[in-house]
């Protein structure tokens, strides 16, 4: 199984160009699953960048289908507005590319999608977003929009030294922890949907838009292991546009944040940089994992998304390593991918 992050077309012209480069590495999978950042809509005219939702040109959407992509997660910030849901729905549908994440109503945005591969093996996914704005975004029982997931973050004076650099609370302007915590009955719902799943697949992918910058917050850990525990056997993280660490959780892996894998055009239009994104691999054996593996990717001047050395990205592999040790895990270079391993293996 291959995982990879945000995909985004915006003013893309040539389907063929954002993964001409790492199209052999994906066909090598037997399943392929993305977040897709961007909607398959043509913008109405006069339509300005600084509206919300990433606008693509529906006939760059064969880039999914020429990939090899059997399935992509459409619950995300970008994926707004009903025009715009419902266009890309109708366009993934005619390119015979799967999704789940968003839909007409909240019964089809809830709703799993479920790849058969080779061997009759069914591997199901739910995407669901904790990132979206507060209006016209959320499905509803009768109207469009994505799963939405709902978290909370509060504002904590540190009543104890957790932390050296912490001073105590007799001096004035100490600053407030940030809390945050999944919403009760939106974790509920979303356990639930795992563990139907888990009844009608024999492998559960739970793929969540999340995250702020490189931390790893409270509540991310709390989804990810809560559905672990549940019966999903891969958590894989989408949203900050960072690299984040991997966690192996009872052996299942979490891939925190796989950050951008196709993603050259952002908010007002702007060029996004440089930042590396990870192609995370699963290597099952029935519910095992036998293996997982990742490969660091960039994009060039010419938005073609390329597999980097890991020889020239050591500060890039130690800032993950680093975070990785803090959850447990560590990473090896293994020739061109990094090895997610337990810390205790020796």
């Amino acid at each position: 199984m291959v995982v990879i992050g945000d995909l985004n077309f915006m003013n893309v012209t040539d389907p063929a160009g954002p993964l001409r480069r790492v199209r052999g590495e994906l066909e090598k999978a037997d399943v392929r699953f993305a977040n897709l950042e961007c909607c398959f809509v043509a913008p109405r005219a006069g339509r300005s960048v600084d509206g919300e939702g990433f606008h693509a040109d529906p006939a760059v959407a064969v880039a999914l289908r020429d990939a090899g992509i059997d399935a992509v997660g459409t619950a995300n910030n970008v994926n707004y507005g009903t025009e715009a849901i419902t266009s890309s729905i109708r366009t993934l549908d005619e390119c015979g590319v799967a999704h789940a994440g968003s839909g007409v109503d909240a019964a089809a945005a809830f709703a799993p999608v479920v790849v058969t591969v080779a061997g009759g093996v069914r591997i199901g996914f739910l995407q669901r977003t904790a990132v979206y704005w507060p209006t016209d975004h959320e499905a509803g029982p009768r109207s469009p929009g994505v799963a939405a997931f709902r978290c909370h973050t509060a504002y904590r004076v540190p009543m104890h030294k957790t932390h050296p650099e912490i001073p105590p609370l007799n001096r004035p302007g100490v600053p407030p922890e940030v809390i945050t915590w999944p919403d009760r009955d939106h974790l509920d719902r979303l356990r639930a949907d795992v563990a139907a799943l888990r009844d009608a697949c024999d492998i559960v992918v739970v793929s969540l838009h999340w995250g702020l910058k490189r931390d790893v917050l409270s509540y991310m850990k709390d989804i990810a292991h809560a559905v672990i525990d549940e019966g999903a056997d891969v958590v894989m993280g989408h949203g900050p546009h960072f690299a984040l660490p991997v966690e192996l959780y009872h052996g299942k892996p979490i891939f925190y944040g796989l950050g951008s894998f196709s993603f050259h055009t952002g908010h007002y239009g702007r060029e996004h940089g440089d930042w590396a994104g990870l192609l995370g691999r699963v290597d099952l054996d029935g519910r095992d994992v036998m293996a997982c593996t990742l490969r660091l990717v960039r994009h060039n001047d010419v938005n073609e998304t390329y597999f980097c050395d890991p020889a020239d990205e050591s500060d890039e592999i130690n800032e993950i390593a680093v975070r990785m040790e803090r959850l447990g895990s560590r990473l090896e270079v293994d020739g061109d991918v990094l090895v997610v391993k337990p810390a205790s293996v020796g």
